[in-house]
C-alpha cells in the first residue's frame, strides 16, 4: 500500500463513515456467527495503523500482525500492544493451534499467494477456531482505488467458494456487503475513470454527509450476519477448518 494511503487512513479511519461502519457490520457478525467464548484469543492479520484492535479486543486478548513498519508502529501505540512484523506466508513466526479466531480485514488481496497465506493460517487455529475474512469484491470494479492500495485482486463469491476449501477451510456464512451504497460507489468508480483520476478514495466527506453514509452503510449489520446478500462491494465470511 502507498505511504499517502496508509498516512491518510490513519487520520480519518477513527470517524470516515466506511471505516467506522465496517467495523458496527464485522462486530454484528462476530456476536452472530462466532460468538467468541470468555479468554478467547485472537489474531489480527493485518492489522494496518491498528483501527480494528479497540474492537477485537472485546471479544479476547488480541495479538496483531503487520509488516508495515510505521503502521505497524502506530497500531502498537494505539491498541496497547506490541504488534508483530513478518508476511503470510512464511514471513512469521505464529504459534501453531493457538487461535480462536483470525480475523484478516481486507488483507487477503494484498497478498500474492493468497492460498499460502490461508494455509499457513489453517494451522493457526485452536480446535474449534474461525476465520473471520473481508475482502474487496466484484473484478469489475477494479480502479486506481484498487492500484493505490497495491490490491493483488478483488474476488467473486465463486472464487471464495473455490479457494477457502483448497486452504483446508469450510465456509460457514459468506455474504456480500457494503450493498445499498453500491450504486453510488459504482459511479463514482466510474465517474473517477473518466476523469483519469489517481489515487485511493479516502476522502473525509461533509460532516451531514459523512454522517448518513455511516448509517445507511451501519444498517446493513441487521442482515449481513444472518442472511446472504447477492451483491455487494465487499464479501464477508466465517470459516472454520476443514476436517483433516
Amino acid at each position: 500500500m502507498e505511504r499517502a494511503v496508509f498516512d491518510t487512513m490513519a487520520r480519518i479511519d477513527s470517524d470516515h463513515w466506511w471505516f467506522a461502519a465496517r467495523r458496527r457490520i464485522i462486530a454484528a457478525l462476530i456476536e452472530k456467527q462466532v460468538k467468541p467464548g470468555p479468554g478467547a484469543r485472537i489474531l489480527e492479520a493485518g492489522c494496518g495503523t491498528g483501527s480494528n484492535l479497540a474492537l477485537l479486543s472485546r471479544f479476547g486478548t488480541v495479538d496483531a500482525l503487520e509488516p508495515d513498519a510505521e503502521a505497524r508502529a502506530l497500531a502498537s501505540a494505539r491498541g496497547g500492544i506490541e504488534v508483530m512484523a513478518g508476511t503470510l506466508p512464511g514471513g512469521v513466526r505464529l504459534e501453531d493451534g493457538a487461535y480462536d479466531m483470525i480475523a484478516m480485514f481486507d488483507v487477503l488481496e494484498h497478498i500474492p499467494d493468497d492460498k499460502g497465506a490461508l494455509v499457513e493460517l489453517r494451522g493457526k487455529v485452536a480446535p474449534g477456531g474461525v476465520l473471520v475474512l473481508t475482502v474487496p469484491a466484484l473484478p469489475w470494479l477494479w480502479s486506481a482505488h484498487d492500484e493505490a492500495h497495491h490490491h493483488q485482486r478483488r474476488y467473486t463469491a465463486k472464487a471464495l467458494r473455490a479457494l477457502l476449501p483448497q486452504a483446508g477451510w469450510r465456509i460457514r456464512h459468506l455474504t456480500h456487503f457494503n450493498s445499498l451504497l453500491m450504486p453510488l460507489i459504482v459511479a463514482a468508480r466510474a465517474a473517477g475513470k473518466l476523469a483519469g483520476r489517481e489515487g485511493g478514495d479516502e476522502v473525509m466527506p461533509p460532516k451531514p454527509v459523512n454522517a448518513l453514509l455511516g448509517a445507511i452503510f451501519a444498517a446493513e449489520r441487521f442482515v449481513v450476519p444472518r442472511l446472504p446478500l447477492p451483491i455487494g462491494v465487499s464479501i464477508a465470511l466465517v470459516a472454520e477448518p476443514s476436517p483433516a
